[in-house]
């Protein structure tokens, strides 16, 4: 199984939640924000994900 690289993935995250537990593990943010019906920080530029609306439909809207 391939390895997680927290720090890599840590200078490419924008997530702005301040304490979030899944910062730099990729992989769980996926799935945790999939859980919830939403996109991950990384799909969206900076001053829409300090909104916290990371709704598909917010990334629609800003993508069409």
């Amino acid at each position: 199984m391939r390895q997680c690289n927290v720090e890599k993935n840590l200078k490419n995250c924008n997530c702005s939640y301040p304490g979030c537990p899944r910062k730099g593990i990729c992989c769980e943010c996926i799935l945790y924000h999939r859980r919830l019906g939403e996109l991950p920080a990384c799909f969206f530029p900076d001053d829409v994900e300090k909104t916290y609306d990371r709704s598909i439909k917010k990334f629609v809207e800003i993508n069409s």
